[in-house]
């Protein structure tokens, strides 16, 4: 084999894994979502909002400042309001990045398209809320789900049917 030839298959086979790791960590992602979903619908806002205060006491009396802290105390604050949607967001968010994840490790079809679309919606939904509440962490998310984008897009191509391949199989 030329040496072309292996530096492409041993690129294609770095793509095919880098693929594969990110896919896993989108399902890892939507599984945490499931799980956090569950928990808002268990959990009282009430027991939610004593956790992390008991969490960022010690912090915010060293740094009353803190961000993270402050932002999970202002988050669990208002859980009143959200707890419902929040749950159903986390819970139908996690399920379907499960479903997807499993049915692209299995490269199914019909699950590339999809995930493209998903993927493409929530970028969108992204860049809305960075216009208005610009953060680094939705911005780094935002550019790794484009990345997964494009490598769903590669992997696409590369399990997709040829029409001559339909025809050879008595499809065309």
């Amino acid at each position: 084999m030329a040496r072309g030839a292996r530096d492409a298959a041993e690129q294609r086979r770095l793509l095919d894994r880098t693929f594969d790791i990110t896919i896993i960590l989108k399902g890892i992602d939507g599984l945490l979502e499931a799980i956090g979903g569950v928990l808002l619908l268990v959990v009282s806002p009430d027991a939610l909002n004593n956790l992390a205060l008991r969490l960022t006491r010690a912090e915010l009396s060293r740094d009353p400042h803190d961000f993270i802290a402050r932002r999970l105390l202002r988050l669990t604050a208002d859980l009143h309001h959200t707890q419902t949607f929040g749950a159903i967001y986390l819970l139908s968010h996690g399920i379907v990045k499960i479903v997807l994840v499993a049915a692209l490790l299995r490269h199914q079809r019909w699950a590339y398209p999809t995930m493209l679309a998903f993927l493409v919606a929530f970028i969108g939904y992204q860049c809305y809320r960075l216009a208005f509440v610009p953060s680094i962490a939705l911005t780094l998310l935002t550019v790794f789900d484009l990345f997964v984008v494009w490598l769903t897009w590669r992997e696409y191509q590369l399990h997709r049917p040829t029409p001559a391949a339909g025809m050879l199989q008595g499809r065309g």
